[in-house]
């Protein structure tokens, strides 16, 4: 049995027409983790939203932030917990 390759959701503000910087994320995620993601969801929702999750667990959260997550972050981020010693190239550079 094939284990389960993980699951990112990117709940984002229909509202406030967030759909096109979580699209590009969602891009960004996929072409950076082909080999180590199963999925990237978008899941409209309101009241301002945008928050990226892992399995579940939250790792950003527009609003607690104070802004948008660079793509870097996020893709730090995910390689932390599903790909630790996965070479990020130009996004492990400061």
């Amino acid at each position: 049995m094939k284990s389960r390759k993980p699951r990112v959701e990117i709940e984002y503000c229909n509202q406030c027409r967030f759909i096109l910087r979580a699209s590009w994320l969602s891009q960004e995620l996929l072409t950076t983790f082909a080999d180590e993601l199963g999925e990237v969801a978008l899941v409209p929702g309101s009241g301002g939203i945008f928050e990226v999750r892992l399995d579940g667990e939250r790792l950003w959260n527009k609003k607690e932030a104070g802004g948008f997550p660079e793509p870097k972050e996020i893709k730090q981020l995910i390689r932390d917990r599903i790909a630790p010693t996965k070479d990020l190239g130009h996004s492990d550079r400061t």
